[in-house]
C-alpha cells in the first residue's frame, strides 16, 4: 500500500535529545504523515514503556482522528513492524554493520519502520526511505539522518527473500531456526511449537504463518439471551465453526456494536468459548450441587459464558487484581456470579465445588497473533516462574473440589512445560485422574490422540488453547 506523506505532524512534537547536535540551517524537514507518525509513536511506546501495541494504537487513532485508509495503513505499519522485529533487526544490523543494541533506540525504531515498508509492503522505496530520513533529521540531526539514509538504501537494494537467503540459518542443518527466521519468531518459541506439535511438527511453517495473519474478531452470543444466528444477522457476521455461541466479525470496531455495548455479546476467541463450555459439559460423579468456581477469572469472559450456562448453579469468580476483578463484575452483570478478590492459591473458600476452571496465567504463546509485540517480549526465563504458579493454582483448585468433581485446567499456551508438564505433576502428586477431554469438545475435529485437547490457529482458527479435565478422588 503506497501512501503520500501529508504536511501535518499528526502527533506530539519530536522529543528533545540530550545528544542532539545543532541543526544546520536549510529547508525545513517534512515530518511524518499522520499514519506513519501514529505507527512510530506505537513503536516508541512499546520500546520505552513496554506498552501493548493493540491497546495503544486504537487510542492514538481515535485521539488524532485518523480513520479509513490512513488508519488501516497505520495499523499495518505498527502491528507488522512489531511482529517482524527480529527479522528487521537482523537485516538492519547487517546493513548498518553493527549490532542493533549499538544503535540509538529512537533511530532503531525509525529504521524498523522504514525497513518494514521496504520489505513487507508495496510502499514505494523512495517514499519509505525519504519519510524516515526526514524524521530522523527532525529527531536528531543531519549526520544521523545520513546514517538512516545509508542503512535504508542498502536494505532497499534487495528484497526480503534475498535478505532471508543471506541471513537465515540453513534450512538443511537448522530447519527450526530457518522457519523461525523466515516467519519472524524467536527460535525458542518455534522450538516450543515443534515440541507441542509432536507428530505434526511438519506443520510448523503453517503455524508460524498463522501468527502473522490478521486475526478474525470472534464474538460470543450470551446463551439464553441471544443466539449466534441472530447475532450474526445483527453484525453481518458468520456463525462460528465449533462453538454454538461464536460469530466471526467481518471487520470494524466490535466496541461499536450494540450487542457488545448492551452485554448480550462479548468479544471472545472461539477457543476460549470452547474451554468455558467444556467446564459445563464435563461429567461429574453424583449430583451437581451447583457450586462452580472460576479460580483465575479476570477479565471475566469465560466466567460470563459459564454462568450463562449454569442453570441453577452459582459461579464463584476469583481474581486478585482489582482492575481485572472490576472487569469480571462488568462482564457478568445479571448473571449468578460472586466475585472474590483474593489470591486463588490461598482463597480461604470452603471446599466442595462441583466444577472448577483453572485458566492459569501463562506465557500467552497461543495468542501471539493478537499481541503483535508479545513474541519478542517473552523470554525462556519466564516459563519456570509461570509453571510454578500454574502448579500451585492447580493444586489449590483440586483441594477446593469435592470427590467426584472435575477440574478443567487450561492455558493459552501450547508450551509443554505449561500444559502436559503441569498436568503430569498434578497426576503424580494429587488425588486426580485424567479424563478424555476431547469428549467435552463435541464437534471439534483434529484433536489428536488425547486425552487432552490442544487447539491450533492454523487448524481451528482459534488461539492455541490447551485443556485437560481431571476427576478428583
Amino acid at each position: 500500500m503506497n501512501r503520500p506523506a501529508s504536511s501535518g505532524r499528526g502527533g506530539r512534537p519530536p522529543r528533545q535529545h540530550a545528544n542532539r547536535a545543532p541543526q544546520r540551517k536549510g529547508p525545513a524537514r517534512k515530518p511524518l504523515d499522520p499514519a506513519r507518525r501514529a505507527a512510530f509513536d506505537v513503536l516508541r511506546a512499546v520500546s520505552e514503556r513496554d506498552a501493548y501495541a493493540n491497546l495503544t494504537l486504537p487510542v492514538l487513532l481515535r485521539e488524532r482522528g485518523i480513520t479509513g485508509l490512513d488508519a488501516a495503513f497505520a495499523t499495518e505499519l505498527a502491528y507488522g513492524t512489531c511482529r517482524t522485529r527480529g527479522l528487521l533487526d537482523a537485516v538492519i544490523s547487517s546493513a548498518a554493520g553493527r549490532p542493533v543494541d549499538q544503535i540509538d533506540s529512537v533511530l532503531l525504531d525509525l529504521l524498523r519502520l522504514g525497513a518494514y515498508q521496504l520489505l513487507r509492503t508495496r510502499v514505494d522505496a523512495h517514499a519509505a526511505v525519504d519519510t524516515t530520513v526526514e524524521q530522523a533529521g527532525i529527531e536528531f540531526d543531519s549526520v544521523r539522518a545520513g546514517f538512516v539514509n545509508g542503512v535504508l538504501r542498502k536494505i532497499a537494494g534487495q528484497d526480503e527473500q534475498a535478505w532471508v537467503a543471506e541471513l537465515a540459518p540453513a534450512q538443511a542443518t537448522d530447519p527450526v531456526g530457518h522457519a523461525a527466521f523466515v516467519h519472524a519468531h524467536p527460535r525458542w518459541i518455534a522450538q516450543a511449537f515443534v515440541d507441542a506439535l509432536g507428530a505434526r511438527a511438519g506443520e510448523l511453517g503453517a503455524l508460524l504463518a498463522s501468527d502473522d495473519a490478521r486475526p478474525v474478531v470472534h464474538l460470543a452470543a450470551r446463551p439464553g439471551v441471544l443466539t449466534a444466528t441472530d447475532l450474526a444477522a445483527q453484525v453481518a457476521g458468520t456463525v462460528g465453526r465449533y462453538s454454538p455461541y461464536a460469530v466471526y466479525l467481518p471487520g470494524g470496531d466490535p466496541g461499536d456494536l450494540a450487542a457488545v455495548r448492551e452485554g448480550t455479546a462479548l468479544v471472545q476467541d472461539e477457543g476460549s468459548q470452547l474451554v468455558a463450555r467444556a467446564v459445563t459439559l464435563a461429567t461429574v460423579d453424583g449430583p451437581d450441587h451447583g457450586r462452580w468456581l472460576d479460580l483465575c477469572s479476570g477479565p471475566g469472559g469465560k466466567t460470563a459464558l459459564i454462568a450463562a450456562l449454569a442453570g441453577d448453579a452459582r459461579v464463584t469468580a476469583v481474581e486478585p487484581a482489582e482492575h481485572r476483578a472490576d472487569f469480571v463484575v462488568q462482564n457478568t452483570v445479571g448473571l449468578p456470579v460472586d466475585v472474590v478478590r483474593v489470591d486463588g492459591r490461598a482463597s480461604g473458600l470452603e471446599p466442595g465445588f462441583d466444577r472448577v476452571l483453572v485458566d492459569a496465567p501463562c506465557t500467552g504463546l497461543g495468542a501471539l497473533r493478537r499481541r503483535p509485540e508479545a513474541r519478542w517480549r517473552r523470554q525462556p526465563g519466564d516459563v519456570p516462574t509461570l509453571v510454578k504458579l500454574q502448579r500451585e493454582l492447580l493444586a489449590a483448585a483440586i483441594a477446593l473440589t469435592r470427590p467426584g468433581g472435575v477440574v478443567l485446567y487450561a492455558t493459552c499456551s501450547p508450551h509443554l512445560a505449561e500444559t502436559v508438564g503441569v498436568v503430569a505433576d498434578a497426576l503424580r502428586r494429587q488425588p486426580v485422574t485424567a479424563l478424555d477431554t476431547r469428549e467435552f469438545f463435541p464437534g471439534v475435529d483434529q484433536l489428536g490422540a488425547g486425552p487432552y485437547v490442544q487447539l491450533w490457529p492454523h487448524l481451528h482458527g482459534t488461539d492455541a488453547m490447551f485443556a485437560a479435565a481431571l476427576k478428583v478422588g
